[in-house]
């Protein structure tokens, strides 16, 4: 009996030991509420896939509202120094560091019918690699299209941008909003509803779905939109040397539920966020939504594909617009 009760005991211990040490909960931090759209269409996704994977030992404890510590500009950083494991963020938060990948960003760059993901990946591993030092890069997208929200101004042509403040996002954005007459202002988007409704800024450029995920519509009445204005990248990331670490295992598991897919999932519900948000703005007689004819869109067109070329000539871009585009 005494040995038999060594035994079972040792088994339990093994077992225990062995669970233990195949049990890894990765740290993702975000820096926007949990009702977000990075929550379903990356979190949740990638949770799901690798509890799925691996019978649960790889887990994703989510820390929204920056509960690993604020500012959405130290995101990538965080994941480098370890603070967190994963994190998602904006390319043009730290334009200087991604030139070459916030190409996908400029107005023209994704041709109708095509989307940011693919263009992203397609040029990654000749042009991109080197922008993401010390992490993964779990999932690289775009926005919706860019367009113009404003407090209490109206937006038909570019004239009538002359001398406003209007938020950006990244440096691409600000080249484009500094040719059609106005001064950009470049800050984090959790800033932009007070901005907004204290008159420090007068109306912004980004994608419709920021209306909903910020609650911009309580402080702006109008909506312009068709006017091309470039789009915005996103990425999210994963601290190399916590990813080095794993077993063979759980990093096939990463691998099949990041990449391309996870890519896909995250600009897909973003699309699908702004044009759920334009419905609703549009149903709401309070808010005066500006849809652009051919003609109006060539206004803005005139300048801003003329920045997207000088901007593609600064960065040596030719070569990575085309490789992303598959040309």
């Amino acid at each position: 009996m005494k040995n038999t009760f060594r035994i079972l005991t040792a088994a339990m211990l093994l077992s225990a030991v062995t669970t233990t040490a195949y049990s890894v909960e990765l740290k993702f931090a975000s820096f926007t509420p949990p009702q977000h759209t990075i929550t379903a269409s990356v979190v949740d996704k990638l949770s799901a896939g690798l509890k799925a994977d691996t019978n649960g030992e790889v887990s994703i404890a989510y820390y929204p509202g920056g509960e690993l510590g604020p500012g959405p500009l130290e995101q990538y950083v965080r994941v480098v120094q370890g603070a967190a494991d994963m994190s998602w963020g904006l390319q043009g938060y730290t334009s200087s560091q991604f030139p070459k990948s916030m190409v996908a960003e400029l107005p023209g760059s994704i041709k109708p019918g095509g989307n940011g993901y693919d263009m992203l990946w397609n040029a990654y591993e000749k042009h991109l690699a080197s922008e993401y030092p010390g992490v993964k890069p779990l999932a690289l997208w775009t926005s919706e299209p860019n367009i113009i929200i404003m407090k209490d101004k109206q937006i038909r042509t570019p004239a009538d941008l002359a001398g406003l403040k209007i938020r950006v996002a990244g440096a691409v954005a600000a080249d484009v909003i500094a040719a059609l007459g106005a001064t950009p202002i470049q800050m984090p988007i959790p800033q932009v509803y007070n901005a907004l409704q204290t008159g420090l800024i007068d109306g912004i450029v980004t994608g419709a779905s920021a209306v909903a995920d910020f609650k911009l519509l309580e402080v702006a009445s109008s909506y312009t939109i068709g006017a091309p204005l470039g789009r915005i990248a996103f990425f999210t990331v994963m601290n190399k040397a916590t990813y080095d670490g794993l077993s063979d295992a759980h990093k096939s598991a990463i691998d099949a539920h990041s990449g391309l897919g996870l890519s896909k999932s995250a600009e897909d519900a973003w699309n699908a966020k702004a044009n759920e948000t334009i419905v609703k703005l549009k149903e709401n007689s309070a808010n005066v939504v500006i849809e652009l004819d051919e003609a109006g869109a060539g206004t803005f067109a005139k300048i801003t594909l003329s920045v997207a070329e000088a901007v593609l000539k600064k960065v040596n871009g030719a070569d990575i617009l085309r490789d992303m585009r598959g040309e």
